[in-house]
């Protein structure tokens, strides 16, 4: 009986070993792939591999983007974000506010030589001065909620907390996407307003080797804007519709371009971004902190004469020329009334 049995042991094991011989994975020991499983290479090769393309799987509905599974190009941005935009835009603006600390504790503000006159001229009109505003209060809103989405997370969130950083990045994220367009506006607007004025020109070398005035003891030459406010127009105009294109390039996702051109238009949104913000940072402290009489050109519209020969010598020449003379200050008319 035993023998019996074992004979019908080998009879049952003899398939079953030269099954496993040609099926390595019955056996345990696999010594070769088989056609249908093909050996899976390291994912990072996968991704050098592509050179920027992506991985794709299958799907049954029309949107061929949907069957995207890997983007490498994602990785570098991603890299980009976390870090590089980081360390841009803190060296950026960290360093830009403590140049202005620097030059305020070493300059002091800027004085009108010889005092104020007393009597005004006028430097800008109530059109110019409308879109001036409404292109800086929408920058100041793009700005704000923009740095939010880089450094919010690190600097905010441990502040005020989750739901608070929650609310205000979401109504962040509104007022970026719909201010994008009074911004844009006022950004042509002023293109019309003021490219003819902002023309460079052989004066504009002169004013920047000597400092414009605020290195030193001389006041060169200036017409209605000296180089370092026309160097401020060419950079919000060309700077602006730069953020501008890219932005609604991302507001619209996928429909002006594919991902690739998406990330693309994040990193230069980004960066020209930042950089613009460093720049407009001493843009405001000139006009308000930096220089006695400078903020009154875009409150009133009017400045004190003396200012005007100082810093813009040629345009108040020619404006006294025209007839347009300095007035008196409305409060002193009134003043001499009573």
């Amino acid at each position: 009986m035993r023998a019996l049995f074992l004979a019908f042991a080998l009879l049952v094991a003899a398939p079953l070993a030269g099954h496993a011989q040609t099926n390595p994975q019955v056996s345990g020991t696999p010594t070769s792939p088989t056609p249908m499983m093909p050996p899976v290479a390291d994912e990072l090769e996968v991704l050098k591999a592509l050179q920027g393309g992506r991985v794709a799987g299958r799907i049954s509905i029309p949107d061929e983007r949907a069957a995207s599974l890997i983007q490498p190009g994602g990785r570098s941005w991603r890299e980009f974000h976390n870090v590089t935009l980081a360390w841009v835009g803190g060296v950026a603006v960290l360093g830009m506010l403590a140049l202005l600390a620097v030059f305020r504790l070493t300059k002091g503000r800027i004085p009108v030589e010889g005092g104020l006159a007393g009597r005004t001229i006028q430097r800008f009109n109530t059109l110019e001065r409308a879109n001036h505003w409404m292109v800086a209060s929408t920058f100041i809103i793009l700005a704000l909620s923009g740095l939010n989405l880089t450094f919010g997370r690190h600097v905010l969130l441990p502040v005020i907390g989750p739901e608070a950083f929650t609310a205000i990045s979401q109504w962040g994220k509104y007022a970026h996407n719909f201010l994008a367009f009074p911004f844009t506006l006022g950004i042509v607007l002023m293109l019309l307003l003021w490219a003819k004025d902002n023309i460079p020109n052989g004066r504009d070398i002169t004013w920047l080797k000597q400092g414009g005035g605020l290195v030193g003891h001389g006041h060169p030459d200036s017409d209605r804007f000296n180089a370092g406010q026309k160097g401020i127009f060419w950079i919000t105009v060309l700077g602006g519709a730069a953020v501008a294109v890219t932005g609604y390039m991302l507001v619209f996702p996928f429909f002006f371009t594919d991902i690739a051109g998406m990330q693309l238009s994040h990193i230069i949104h980004s960066i020209v971004s930042v950089l613009m913000i460093a720049v407009m940072l001493a843009h405001i402290y000139i006009g308000t902190l930096g220089m006695e009489g400078a903020s009154d050109a875009m409150t009133t519209g009017q400045v004190d004469l003396n200012w005007a020969k100082q810093h813009h010598n040629l345009w108040a020449a020619r404006e006294l020329a025209k007839g347009r003379g300095a007035a008196a200050p409305a409060d002193a008319k009134a003043a001499g009334a009573d």
